[in-house]
């Protein structure tokens, strides 16, 4: 356990100074959308991140369980037990301090001391922060369904209007034409003024999902610049907790000629 968590300290102390260093990535150049397949990626990480929290919190109450429960069955055997024979002859008395006992005392001690809740508290609040990003991955990405779909809608009446257009001039004549021009209620003003708005409609949808885009991937970025070092440090410094923990747990063991914790 201590050689683990010596080796759980040096992997979580690595990985803080490389987020660390990621407050020195720049991607302002960077208009990049989000895609099906990056949307995709970060709800896969949002359910490890989950899965994390749930099994700490599950390592953190079993060892304490563990613990209590080796306790608990100390104190019975510690006990002096009277037969209840006619002989009435007591078991033999047990060691009221064995040297097990001071081990799972310090141990009981140090588990209760560990900065636990302060690492599980990094973890939840840094699913919260990825739950956040992808609500905004998923706004961007109904804004930009919705671009596609008011293109398709202006591709398909423009065309339908330019098809319109040119048979009605086959109908019409010069003089028809000329009254057309200087009358802003005839057919053909009215039907270019519907291609013409559905045309700016697309134009400011289209400009709003590009600064979308950038938003979202700068929101995201300046979240985990700042979070990824805090769950870190968390781990960092809960694991360097444990290890020092049962490297004091494993010299009181041998002191009693107990072997490694």
């Amino acid at each position: 356990m201590a050689n683990m968590w010596e080796n759980m300290f040096m992997h979580h102390d690595s990985q803080l100074k490389i987020v660390t260093d990621l407050k020195s990535l720049d991607i302002s150049q960077d208009q990049k959308e989000t895609t099906k397949h990056h949307y995709d990626r970060t709800v896969q990480l949002l359910n490890v991140i989950q899965e994390w929290e749930s099994q700490f919190e599950k390592l953190v109450t079993q060892q304490k369980h563990y613990i209590q429960a080796l306790n608990s069955w100390l104190k019975l055997n510690l006990i002096p037990i009277e037969s209840n024979l006619k002989e009435k002859i007591s078991s033999p008395p047990r060691a009221q301090n064995p040297p097990i006992q001071a081990l799972l005392h310090a141990w009981h001690d140090y588990l209760d001391k560990l900065p636990d809740e302060l690492a599980k508290s990094a973890i939840t609040s840094f699913a919260a922060v990825i739950k956040t990003i992808i609500l905004q991955q998923e706004e961007e990405m109904k804004l930009k369904e919705k671009c596609e779909e008011t293109k398709k809608e202006f591709l398909r009446k423009n065309q339908a209007f330019e098809e319109w257009y040119q048979k009605h001039l086959q109908r019409r004549g010069p003089d028809d034409q000329e009254r057309d021009d200087v009358n802003t209620n005839n057919p053909v003003s009215e039907k270019q003024f519907v291609v013409e708005s559905l045309k700016k409609r697309l134009e400011e949808e289209t400009e709003s999902h590009k600064k979308l885009c950038v938003q979202v991937r700068e929101k995201s970025l300046q979240s985990l610049k700042t979070r990824l070092p805090e769950l870190f440090r968390a781990l960092s410094d809960y694991t360097h907790a444990c290890s020092d923990a049962y490297e004091k747990l494993k010299s009181i063991a041998h002191s009693q000629g107990g072997g490694a914790a």
